[in-house]
């Protein structure tokens, strides 16, 4: 499946679930949404595999506005000391769906 490369600025969505995401740039969100209808599960999930610092986790991106969002787990941000406003260098591969 395709690679991505990017760095990231962590931000805290204080919906009425917190979170933190790593929002993937445009240019990268245009190739992950070609490849959409081949890996996605249901809603604009987008199955992945990332690592940061050396700390690789599963999950899925969330489709925003025109690209989308790397939910960052609290495992990986208390392993790897990350809050908002802390930029990241995330090294990421999309998984095919498990269906």
């Amino acid at each position: 499946m395709s690679e991505f490369r990017f760095e990231a600025t962590v931000v805290h969505w204080r919906g009425p679930s917190p979170f933190f995401f790593a929002p993937v740039p445009p240019q990268c969100g245009d190739e992950i949404k070609r490849l959409s209808t081949f890996v996605t599960y249901g809603w604009g999930m987008i199955p992945v595999e990332a690592t940061i610092n050396g700390v690789t986790f599963s999950t899925s991106l969330f489709p925003k506005n025109e690209s989308y969002l790397l939910p960052l787990k609290a495992k990986v941000r208390q392993k790897l000391n990350l809050t908002a406003g802390d930029t990241i260098s995330v090294e990421m591969r999309v998984q095919p769906a498990q269906r």
